[in-house]
């Protein structure tokens, strides 16, 4: 599988999106601002990633907050994962918060996300008067927990 990607102008000089480790899952991103930024407790920011992908059909490209960043510092994904779809030709962005205590900068280059390739299916629906039944029918949101 092919994924290409292209660096837009103000990723210049950044690394392209690469994979931490020989058996990582997702493609570190990082942010291509120019000067660093604050970002309070509570708050959340659009970042730009400076690039763009051609994500292969039948595949969808996630958006995912990278652990130790989430330990270290309350920083994560919202919309996570967030879905860049193969039809997209935009800037990858990232929603960023901080739930931590303190500000965070965010400076030129950090590794913010990571992105991770993922198959799509796409099912033909079928409307039916009736579901099959389960064990657990309907029950939802916790259902499963208690006993």
């Amino acid at each position: 599988m092919e994924l290409q990607m292209k660096r837009l102008p103000h990723a210049t000089g950044l690394d392209l999106p690469a994979y931490a480790s020989q058996l990582a899952s997702g493609m570190d991103l990082r942010a291509a601002i120019q000067d660093p930024v604050r970002l309070e407790p509570g708050k959340r920011m659009l970042i730009p990633t400076g690039i763009a992908v051609a994500v292969p059909p039948g595949f969808e490209a996630q958006i995912r907050p990278r652990s130790g960043l989430a330990l270290r510092e309350g920083i994560t994904m919202l919309n996570s994962p967030g879905t860049i779809d193969a039809d997209y030709r935009g800037e990858v962005m990232l929603i960023v918060i901080n739930h931590g205590n303190a500000i965070v900068e965010i400076q030129r280059g950090e590794r913010l996300a990571q992105m991770v390739i993922c198959p799509v299916a796409r099912p033909e629906i079928r409307v039916v008067d009736e579901l099959e039944d389960t064990d657990r029918g309907s029950g939802g949101f916790g259902s499963t927990g208690r006993r």
